[in-house]
């Protein structure tokens, strides 16, 4: 019979022929938030709690403040306002320019009201003055129902429908150095075929009546006026005199040099 060993104890140590099997136990994982964890990705839209790890340590500072810019108004704003009350308050009306729709409601507005003040004349200052088609046919009918004359001085170049306002002045006159041109005005629309002959026609109308009214004033046909103005002819002050668009020209109101002709400045003596 074979004797069998009886151990006693604690178990045998592994020799280092056979080792010792041990069980394999997956570590587990520390959660979130944890030392040694991920991180709690934040939601986009919801406010960090302080003490989360996404949450800044010091609130940011705030915004530097905006440095203050100054507006710099403009000098000649204030100049020009008086200086144009001041010309009306001695009854004269500047115009010069582009006179559109616009610029046309404010020189009636001027004048009408200059008539409704008082019953003295009225000068109208023309400055190189050049307008649209409707913009000088408004002005030459409010012109027409003024009750107090108007003087219409032209200096610098006047053209095209501007004519019409200074011959609808029972007074005219030019400066030395003026330049009036009679031209026809350049027009530009579009739309349909309907649209277009409709617009044609009323323009049609228009020259019609600022070519009859300039005949009118200087005594000439009208078919003359209107191959003028095709052919754009530039006239002198004397010429514009002779032409029947003015009466004739501004003179010196100071008196006049030693051995100068009174009216005529720079004149000698005949």
């Amino acid at each position: 019979m074979t004797s069998r060993q009886v151990w006693h104890g604690a178990a045998p140590r592994a020799t280092a022929q056979r080792p010792a099997t041990r069980a394999h136990i997956p570590e587990i994982p520390p959660r979130p938030g944890r030392p040694g964890g991920p991180r709690t990705p934040s939601v986009p839209g919801t406010p960090l709690t302080p003490g989360a790890p996404d949450f800044p340590a010091t609130p940011p500072s705030a915004p530097d403040p905006v440095p203050a810019t100054r507006v710099w108004p403009d000098p000649l704003a204030d100049w020009r306002g008086k200086l144009y009350e001041r010309l009306l308050v001695q009854r004269i009306v500047l115009a010069s320019g582009s006179l559109d729709d616009d610029a046309a409601a404010r020189l009636s507005a001027q004048l009408l009201t200059l008539d409704a003040e008082k019953k003295e004349p009225i000068r109208l200052e023309l400055q190189n003055l050049r307008a649209e088609l409707s913009a000088a046919l408004t002005v030459m009918g409010v012109l027409d129902v003024l009750r107090v004359p108007v003087h219409a001085c032209v200096s610098g170049e006047i053209s095209g429908p501007a004519l019409g306002v200074l011959v609808s002045c029972p007074r005219r006159s030019g400066y030395p150095n003026a330049t009036f041109v009679l031209a026809e005005p350049r027009l530009h629309f579009g739309g349909t075929v309907t649209a277009l002959t409709a617009r044609q026609q009323q323009v049609t109308r228009m020259l019609d009546t600022l070519y009859f009214r300039l005949a009118e004033v200087t005594g000439r046909e009208v078919d003359q006026i209107r191959e003028d103005a095709r052919r754009g002819r530039t006239l002198t002050t004397a010429q514009a005199v002779g032409y029947g668009l003015i009466q004739g020209q501004e003179i010196a109101s100071r008196p006049p040099a030693p051995g100068q002709r009174p009216g005529f400045p720079g004149s000698g003596p005949r």
